[in-house]
Parts: structure tokens; C-alpha cells; sequence
């Protein structure tokens, strides 16, 4: 009797495991959208500016705009996931994906083609915070209140294949830019989007019964609370407008509306039952609040080397696109490599050592590219660009399993949507100290001014994951 209850115990955990395998990786098929969409782009800007008859400067708020919708739409699609079901919710940010990469095709002008990649935007952001909401609720009761069962597994798989399209991207969308022309950026988005619409709706369990009906009475515009939300965007505007004045002339008086929405966000989200942002679960969460601050910090210093390592690559050392482009392999790629490297340190001691030996690559990585020059040779390049990756692969899978670490199980979609907004705000930022360090053109100099900037960034990253208060 005794061997046959052990037996069933055993057969039910198995039944577990494979159940939470499949939905890991529908997970992680549907993460890929937003990164592969994020960096395709960059190709395609001067296919698209042709096409439309803009610079490449205008081009560009086809990147700005998609990281701001980002940011805002992770933590309502968090927050809906929790709300209204997160298999609902994930396969509505699917059928969105296929139809705005269907109306991006056919876009009649600029203004369009950007409305529908903010669509886009929003589409693709459901897939994390819904994805690990289902993937929590499965893997908790195994957990008995502690990490989850497999949790970290299912990190590390989805963090890689996220890597891998943050690695692979720009070589993916050059492919096709070059065979099939700009357009095929958006087409190929199609049938993965339905492709894993089909696997979630066989292979993700049916959300629980809700009180819709009460949601509903709430009102649509209550619940998103969209008052907070063009607080929020403003905020972020004006603060990435003057960020990018500092190169040509500071525009001061961005910073007063800073304030001012932030000020009137804060009240707002504070005095509201459904805030867009809980502050509320913030200002009790010192630990969470660090998270999401390193993460920021991240990404930050990941994305200003991502878009400007290439440029330099080019318009300094004279490479070909197709050698930038390979010498960029290592800078995402290694992540990839490191991920699982992090998974086991995880596993066997902590999230903590990942995320400190991740910052100290990352401040070791700045501070080699600080001795780049038009002379420095290939392979130092690719040691610079290799050490810095480590940070995307130890620190991404540390911060994430911090993350899951410091939330309760029912503010799970909501703290992972927040958190990544909070990718979104450092991909923004990025963009602007870019933009002050290659004001009027790409020189060795400007190289230096993110590599100090990121080296900076690499000192407060360390000294915070060295803090026990804060892990």
C-alpha cells in the first residue's frame, strides 16, 4: 500500500514537471516577440525612410515609440493578467501582435506604420508578465511558500530565449531586409504569434472563474486607470526630451513638468483602489524597489552599448555592417551562455552571487572599453564585448528570481510587468545618452562618455547587490 501511494506521488510529480515544462517553453516562444521586435528594426530604418520619404532621425521614434508603449503597457497587461485571467489576457496580446504586423505591411504612411508598431508594442508585452503569472500558479503549490518548484528552471529558459533574440535579431532582420525588404520584419512576426496561440490554448490551463461582471461595472477606463497612465508616459517624455536637450542646449523647464506629473501621478496612484502603478506595494517593498532599480541600471548601460558599439564599429574602425555585426555576437550571446552557468549558481547558493558576479563584469567590461581606440585590435574588442554579456546573462536570471522571491503570489503579473517597464525605462534612457554622447557624430570620444557612464552605473550595481539589506 505504502509503495503504491509513493508510486502515485511520484507519477503526479512527473505529470507536474512535464506540464510546467510546456508551458515554460509556450512562455518562452511568445517572449520572443518583443525583443526580436525591438531590435529587427534597427536594419530597417533606412529601408523604411526611403520608402516614406523621412530622415533617419524621424525613423527613429519608430525605436522611441515602441519602448514607450513598453514601458507603460507591461504593468497594465500585469495588472489585466491578474484582474481578468493571464491566459485570457495572453492570447488577446497575441491576436493584437498579428494584427498590427498584418496593418504594418500595408501602413499608407509614416504616422501609421508608427501607430501600428506601438500596437505592436502592446501586443508583445503581455507575454511575460501573463506568461509568469500562469507559471507560478501551477509551479506554487509545490513550493509549500517558498520559490517555487522548477521556478528557476523555467527562468533560465525563458531568460535565454530572450537573450537569443536580443543576440540574433539585427542578423535575423538584415536576412530579411535584404531578401524580402523592409516589410518582412512584420510578416514573420505572424505565424509565431499564431503558432503559439495554438500551443497556449491546448497546452495553458483555463483561468479560474472571476467576478468579470464586477470588473466590468467598474468601467474599462477606471480599471486601466489611463489618468495614470498619460502621467506616467508625460513623465518619461519630458524627462527623455531633456535628457537629449543636454547634448545641444538644456531645456530646463522639462524638468518643472517632470515634477509636475510626477507629483500629480504619485497623488493620483496613491488615492485610486486600481492604480496603473501600486506605489503602495513599492513604498513596503524595499527589496522589490532594488530590483527594479538594478534592472533599470541594467539596461541602461546594455542598450547605450547595443546601439552605439555598432555605430562606432562602422563609422570609426570602417567595418563592413556584416564584421560589426559579428563582432556584436558576443555582447548578447554570451548571455545566453552565462544564463545557465546562473541557474546552477542559483540552484546550489542564491540569486545574490549571479547578480554580484554579473556587476562585476559589468563594471570590469565598461572600464576595458575605455582603452578602445581607431587602433585597438579585433580580439580586444571581442574581450570587452564578452565580459560585459556575462552581465546580461547573470544579472537578468538573478533580478528575475529576486524578484519572484520578494512578491506575493497574487501580485505576480503585476510585479512582472512593472518589471519590465522597467527594461523599457532603461532602454529609453539609453537613447538618450546617446544622444549626448554622439551629438553631432560617432567619434571614439562619445564611446568613452558611455563607457565612463556605464562604468559609473557598474560601481551603484555592485555596491547595491553587496548590501544585504537589499537581498
Amino acid at each position: 500500500m505504502e509503495a503504491t501511494e509513493q508510486h502515485r506521488a511520484t507519477m503526479t510529480t512527473n505529470s507536474s514537471t512535464h506540464k510546467l515544462r510546456k508551458m515554460t517553453w509556450v512562455v518562452a516562444l511568445s517572449v520572443i516577440l518583443n525583443p526580436l521586435n525591438s531590435s529587427m528594426i534597427a536594419v530597417a530604418l533606412l529601408g523604411i525612410g526611403a520608402s516614406y520619404g523621412i530622415d533617419v532621425s524621424t525613423a527613429t521614434w519608430l525605436i522611441t515609440g515602441f519602448y514607450l508603449a513598453a514601458a507603460a503597457g507591461q504593468p497594465l497587461m500585469g495588472k489585466l493578467a491578474d484582474l481578468l485571467g493571464a491566459r485570457r489576457v495572453m492570447m488577446t496580446g497575441l491576436a493584437i501582435v498579428v494584427a498590427s504586423s498584418l496593418l504594418s505591411v500595408w501602413a499608407p504612411s509614416f504616422g501609421w506604420l508608427l501607430a501600428f508598431r506601438i500596437m505592436l508594442a502592446l501586443g508583445s508585452t503581455v507575454a511575460f508578465p501573463a506568461g509568469m503569472a500562469i507559471i507560478r500558479s501551477v509551479a506554487q503549490p509545490a513550493a509549500g511558500g517558498e520559490q517555487p518548484k522548477g521556478m528557476t528552471s523555467s527562468l533560465g529558459i525563458i531568460s535565454v530565449s530572450a537573450n537569443v533574440m536580443a543576440a540574433f535579431g539585427p542578423t535575423l532582420g538584415g536576412l530579411l531586409v535584404q531578401h524580402s525588404g523592409w516589410h518582412s520584419i512584420f510578416w514573420i512576426n505572424i505565424p509565431l504569434a499564431l503558432a503559439v496561440m495554438v500551443l497556449a490554448y491546448r497546452w495553458m490551463p483555463a483561468d479560474r472563474k472571476r467576478s468579470v461582471e464586477k470588473e466590468a461595472r467598474v468601467g474599462l477606463l477606471q480599471l486601466l486607470d489611463v489618468p495614470g497612465v498619460l502621467l506616467f508616459m508625460g513623465m518619461l517624455i519630458s524627462f527623455m526630451l531633456f535628457l537629449t536637450s543636454l547634448g545641444s542646449g538644456a531645456m530646463w523647464w522639462l524638468l518643472a513638468i517632470v515634477l509636475i506629473c510626477a507629483v500629480l501621478f504619485g497623488m493620483r496612484e496613491l488615492r485610486i483602489d486600481k492604480p496603473f502603478i501600486d506605489l503602495r506595494m513599492l513604498a513596503r517593498n524595499v527589496r522589490l524597489q532594488s530590483v527594479y532599480a538594478q534592472f533599470a541600471g541594467l539596461n541602461i548601460v546594455f542598450y547605450s552599448l547595443f546601439f552605439s558599439m555598432p555605430l562606432w564599429l562602422g563609422q570609426v574602425k570602417g567595418y563592413d555592417p556584416q564584421t560589426a555585426g559579428l563582432l556584436m555576437l558576443p555582447f548578447a550571446g554570451i548571455g545566453m551562455l552565462a544564463t545557465p552557468i546562473a541557474v546552477r549558481i542559483i540552484q546550489r547558493w542564491s540569486y545574490r552571487p549571479a547578480i554580484i558576479a554579473g556587476s562585476s563584469a559589468l563594471l570590469l567590461g565598461t572600464l576595458l572599453l575605455l582603452f578602445m581606440g581607431e587602433n585597438t585590435p579585433i580580439f580586444f574588442i571581442l574581450l570587452a564585448t564578452s565580459i560585459v554579456g556575462i552581465t546580461n546573462g547573470m544579472n537578468n536570471m538573478g533580478l528575475q528570481t529576486a524578484l519572484y522571491q520578494h512578491t506575493k503570489p497574487g501580485e505576480t503579473g503585476a510585479a512582472s510587468g512593472l518589471f519590465q517597464t522597467f527594461r523599457s525605462v532603461g532602454g529609453i534612457l539609453s537613447t538618450s545618452l546617446l544622444g549626448i554622447a554622439f551629438s553631432s557624430t560617432v567619434t571614439t570620444a562619445g564611446l568613452h562618455i558611455i563607457a565612463l557612464a556605464g562604468a559609473c552605473i557598474g560601481v551603484v550595481l555592485l555596491l547595491i547587490s553587496l548590501s544585504r539589506k537589499l537581498n
